[in-house]
């Protein structure tokens, strides 16, 4: 598309005003001097000189500077020509300045944007390599250690089997995390709502997840400040994905004889918020914006003893603000973390 310039005469009237002035007063010392002075003859003289140079340094400045910028912008590759499509180019020098610097300071900060995605990137490759072929390793060790001759021991094939089908299973887990996360990510989250007691729905979970809290002798605690049930709108399987995912991380990294407690609370009049609280080890302050990217994990190392595919929060997130609500986050090392997410009530 071609570029218009946005005319300014500021330039070449100054300038040709300054000729003007100059060259009226030379004149009019040279008639002084020499001839007798005819004021006719100045104001002619000064109206004439002032309109030529108008006109030529006019004519200069377009046709010989700016055409010249004009071709920077089709030339220069790195130039993105649709921020240029509403705005036309100026004659103004200071206005073409200002353009250009907002111009290179807006590629510099898009180049860093890139290089942080490049380096987000290369992490998320490297961590969904190191993820998945732990558990192809371990399949693959089992059964070679069959196929070497251990299949003929039946105790030895049964246990050999058994991790090996873990190690499946582990697997299957995590790549159809991966699906979801890229589902979600892509938008493709398909919201049910309905109207839904929260209550029963976190009490549902408890009941699901009482064995796994058992295993670390952690207790399971439900304190609202609610007689009654407390009906929302959203997605009950989504919404109950959440609940399962905070539960088991606050179940997962707490410590054991600890607590995990879940309270729902009233925010404003048309929102509720629930909290996800425990009292474990808690997450230093610098990781905690990053605790919602993929497979980020503080303990990388005692995360993955736990199993879990390092995309729950993610999908917790995700799942949050496709509702258009707020996740929040906050811990003390040493002490425990809270998390918390708001939902809509039924109206």
């Amino acid at each position: 598309m071609a570029l218009k310039f946005k005319k300014t005469y500021r330039f070449a009237v100054k300038s040709s005003l300054y000729i003007t002035l100059f060259s009226t007063v030379f004149v009019i010392a040279l008639l002084y001097q020499f001839f007798t002075i005819s004021w006719p003859f100045c104001a002619i003289f000064a109206i004439s000189t002032c309109i030529f140079s108008f006109f030529v340094l006019q004519y200069r400045v377009e046709h010989f500077i700016y055409r010249r910028v004009k071709k920077i912008y089709d030339d220069v590759s790195l130039l993105d020509s649709t921020s240029l499509i509403n705005h036309a180019i100026t004659t103004d020098m200071a206005t073409l300045t200002n353009e250009v610097k907002k111009f290179a300071t807006d590629k510099k900060l898009e180049i860093e944007t890139l290089k942080v995605r490049e380096e987000y990137r290369r992490e998320f490759m490297g961590n969904v390599s190191h993820e998945l072929k732990t558990p192809l390793f371990t399949v693959q060790g089992y059964i070679s250690t069959l196929r070497e001759g251990a299949v003929k021991d039946k105790v030895l094939r049964k246990k050999y089997l058994e991790r090996a089908e873990k190690g499946v299973e582990r697997l299957i887990y995590i790549v159809e995390d991966l699906d979801m996360i890229s589902k979600l990510e892509m938008g493709d989250l398909n919201l049910e709502y309905s109207n839904f007691d929260i209550v029963e729905l976190v009490q549902n979970v408890f009941d699901l997840l009482e064995m796994v809290a058992d295993a670390k002798n952690i207790i399971l605690m439900f304190d609202r400040k609610h007689n009654k049930h407390i009906n929302v709108y959203a997605d009950q399987e989504k919404i109950q994905q959440v609940l399962t995912n905070l539960i088991v991380n606050s179940i997962k990294y707490g410590k054991e004889n600890g607590t995990t407690e879940v309270t729902i609370e009233d925010l404003i009049d048309n929102k509720v918020i629930v909290r996800v609280r425990d009292n474990g080890e808690g997450i230093e302050k610098q990781y905690i914006p990053r605790l919602f990217e993929r497979f980020f994990r503080v303990d990388k190392s005692g995360a993955r003893s736990e199993g879990g595919s390092g995309l729950g929060l993610s999908i917790v997130k995700h799942i949050i603000e496709g509702h258009d609500e707020k996740i929040y986050v906050e811990s003390t090392y040493g002490k425990g973390s809270e998390f918390s997410f708001t939902l809509e009530k039924s109206k």
